[in-house]
């Protein structure tokens, strides 16, 4: 189960860093009340995730969903960039993502 937190818990990081970037520095009310409600979820998962996983695997596979979702939403939703070395650096942090998820079963 606590895999199951961790996952939605970097799904909605993801979401909240969207409606972050939304906001236009907190100017605008209903993104930002998004941003601090999937925030605070976020952050709740995260801990209920915790109570069984390594705190150093739960943080590193939370926050690379994090950066490669919001890297893919920044991509698709908002136009930026998808330079070769780029996509090879999200490649790198979900292969990161991977074997930390792989060297857990072995605790």
């Amino acid at each position: 189960m606590a895999w199951i937190y961790l996952v939605i818990a970097g799904v909605l990081e993801v979401i909240w860093a969207f409606f972050m970037k939304k906001s236009v520095g907190f100017t605008i009310m209903l993104p930002t009340v998004i941003t601090i409600v999937t925030m605070v979820l976020s952050f709740g998962l995260l801990s209920m995730a915790m109570r069984s996983l390594p705190l150093g695997t739960a943080y590193a596979v939370w926050t690379g969903i994090g950066a490669v979702g919001a890297f893919s939403v920044g991509i698709l939703s908002l136009g930026e960039a998808a330079s070769p070395m780029r996509i090879v650096a999200a490649l790198l942090i979900v292969a990161g993502i991977a074997l930390m998820k792989l060297a857990s079963l072995d605790t």
